[in-house]
């Protein structure tokens, strides 16, 4: 029998044969934290490396050239996914446009207030993408908000307030764009729910990365900048780092249920916090850090009473509305 090489796709399947063995199939509590540990890492990385990068590159043309770069990991699907696309209705056509537009304004944004906000504060907003779906799920998809829910969406939206404190601090350009970053995310994120009734991760995934680079091609070429070869290094790290973040992501959830990973994604504040401080010094902020603490604490509440009520869970981890 021919030997095939292990792609990161086949790795769980083979994993199956030999569970005792592969890591990547381990299930339980633990691993699930440990899984979603290496997940907020991978994603504080992204942001420093962004921040590394600055504000030479116009954002729109920075978040083009990461989309660019990370269409190398899907070229194998490429042949697949342009059958599959062949066969899809209007409609399925128009969510997957609508998702990919909303996620273009939403890329731009958060590249734009990426380089200039500290980190906590990015970190810290992004939180919200998960109230913004379960506001959005109600809105749009008629899920019913029980009493208990709407005072956690509250606290969370409480929590906001204490980041941002508008008339004790300066809310600038940037945290605004973060707050838009966050609705675009929530928007594409209930799209992609609609459209998972239809269609597999790895097709959802593959579109949303072809339609983001498209949307964005536009708004690059107009501000286009010639990123030197250090620029062009940073955007495919942010790539392959943003790529392992979600693979890690989705061995989180296989191995735990999201009511145990979802607390843990608050670290990615701690960490966020501390490399701002030691490496690019930022002051802490410790109604930043509250207010994230808020924000998660009303997000975990939400997915703990998902899994009591043993209902298909609608509010998704803060790390699945990452770009």
């Amino acid at each position: 029998m021919e030997n095939k090489p292990l792609t990161p796709l086949d790795i769980p399947k083979r994993g199956a044969i030999n569970g005792a063995m592969n890591p990547l199939t381990k299930t339980g509590p633990l691993w699930g934290v440990f899984w979603m540990l290496t997940t907020g890492l991978l994603f504080v990385m992204v942001t420093v490396l962004v921040k590394i990068l600055g504000t030479r590159i116009p954002a729109s043309e920075g978040a083009f050239l990461r989309y660019v770069m990370g269409l190398v990991f899907f070229i194998p699907m490429m042949g697949p996914l342009w059958r599959r696309a062949r066969e899809f209705d209007r409609v399925t056509l128009g969510l997957f446009g609508l998702r990919g537009l909303v996620h273009t304004v939403g890329v731009a944004l958060w590249f734009f207030g990426m380089a200039r906000i500290p980190l906590a504060d990015v970190t810290a907003i992004n939180y919200l993408s998960p109230v913004y779906v379960t506001l959005g799920a109600a809105i749009f998809l008629g899920e019913r908000l029980a009493l208990r829910r709407v005072m956690a969406v509250i606290a969370a939206l409480i929590g906001a307030f204490i980041i941002l404190r508008p008339g004790f601090r300066e809310v600038g350009a940037g945290h605004l764009a973060m707050l838009g970053t966050g609705l675009s995310f929530g928007i594409s994120y209930l799209v992609a729910k609609k459209v998972s009734e239809t269609c597999g991760a790895g097709i959802i995934v593959a579109m949303l990365s072809v339609t983001v680079t498209i949307g964005l091609a536009p708004l690059a070429i107009a501000s286009w900048v010639t990123p030197n070869l250090m620029e062009l290094l940073i955007l495919f790290g942010v790539a392959c780092v943003a790529t392992g973040g979600h693979y890690t992501m989705t061995l989180a959830f296989r191995a735990a249920p999201l009511a145990v990973t979802q607390p843990v994604t608050f670290l990615q504040l701690v960490w966020a916090v501390s490399i701002g401080a030691l490496f690019f010094g930022e002051p802490v902020d410790m109604f930043v850090v509250l207010g994230g603490m808020v924000i998660v604490a009303a997000i975990s509440f939400i997915s703990w009473r998902e899994a009591v009520l043993k209902r298909k869970a609608l509010t998704p981890a803060v790390s699945a509305t990452k770009f």
